[in-house]
């Protein structure tokens, strides 16, 4: 039982479209994530972006070992790592989950008495690329001041930290705002000298915003249910999302398409898009886990890396070809 043949052919009969299908019967999108990949590398072409080729060849050659069950695993290709790349971006999403995952059941094995905040920080919205940058400078300096008030401190037992940009697609501005599943003390929620409200979320952080507006901010107890996708699971998924939609500069008008492109690579430049803190930082680095924006985006989770028997297995090789818009298996004849 093979889960990679297809039936769609090309002139050629020893090429085949890739079907790489999960466990569950998903078939991942490697042909969508790719076909947009190009969108984005033309954009940057036009805007002369030295970085536009090695975007465009992100992903071109994909590389897997069959397993014994007939499922395939990605073994090489080459990712770009642009922050923008929509192949790379949903490889990131998948790795930031499971890392994440991994992270918070290690938090709960040690700490299991802690209690979980689902917290969104926002800002006003920026109007261009120059103001997007400053502006997620200034959001990372406020949630440092943020975790260091003195009753933030005190309960603040770790934290996992995303940045996500929008685009308005009526105004054309960029909204920035952060994500970040918190971990606290059991004695956050007993009495009014731990417990930090709504209102109170508000105040601190349009303080340490230094702002004379006020910023518009969620906070969500969760509870870490084990069964079914619990709350704990939906802010993992909300927080390992990705930092910036394709949809967002894919749209019909080219030209916005070329602005908002424009803006985003200048106002991401060099940005940490996730961060740990904390005991979750150190659970991070006990479990050995790379970098999510820099590290290995072949294998996003454990099931993916190939065991012997499968590096001994002969390679299945699927190539994007542009003019047919999909990957097509090079089988041996």
């Amino acid at each position: 039982m093979h889960f990679y043949n297809t039936t769609e052919n090309t002139n050629n009969q020893d090429e085949h479209a890739l079907k790489d299908v999960t466990k569950s019967g998903k078939e991942r999108p490697w042909r969508e994530k790719k076909i947009d990949n190009v969108s984005y590398a033309e954009l940057l072409q036009i805007l002369k972006f030295q970085k536009a080729g090695n975007v465009g060849a992100c992903g071109r050659v994909l590389e897997f070992k069959p397993t014994d069950e007939g499922y395939l695993k990605l073994f090489k290709t080459w990712f770009c790592k642009s922050k923008l790349c929509p192949v790379c971006n949903w490889r990131r999403s998948m790795k930031n989950s499971y890392q994440a995952q991994r992270v918070v059941e290690e938090v709960i094995k040690e700490k299991p008495k802690a209690r979980w905040l689902f917290l969104t920080l926002t800002a006003r919205n920026a109007v261009d690329g120059h103001d997007l940058k400053s502006s997620l400078s200034e959001l990372t300096k406020a949630f440092n001041k943020l975790k260091m008030y003195a009753k933030v401190k005190k309960n603040l037992i770790g934290f996992m930290r995303s940045t996500e940009v929008t685009v308005n697609q009526e105004t054309g501005a960029y909204n920035q705002h952060m994500h970040i599943l918190l971990c606290v003390e059991n004695k956050y929620f007993r009495g009014i000298d731990n417990y930090i409200s709504h209102e109170d979320w508000t105040v601190l952080w349009q303080k340490a915003l230094k702002i004379n507006y006020r910023p518009i901010v969620k906070v969500q107890a969760i509870k870490p249910n084990k069964k079914g996708d619990s709350d704990i699971q939906s802010a993992i998924k909300e927080t390992s999302k990705y930092s910036v939609k394709s949809a967002d500069y894919l749209t019909e008008d080219d030209e916005r398409n070329l602005e908002i492109v424009s803006d985003l690579e200048h106002g991401l430049f060099r940005k940490r898009m996730i961060s740990y803190g904390g005991l979750l930082k150190e659970k991070h680095k006990l479990l050995n886990l790379d970098d999510a924006d820099d590290g290995n985006l072949i294998q996003t989770s454990d099931e993916e890396e190939p065991s012997d028997n499968e590096e001994e297995a002969n390679s299945i090789i699927a190539i994007w070809n542009y003019s047919r818009q999909n990957y097509y298996l090079k089988l041996e004849r």
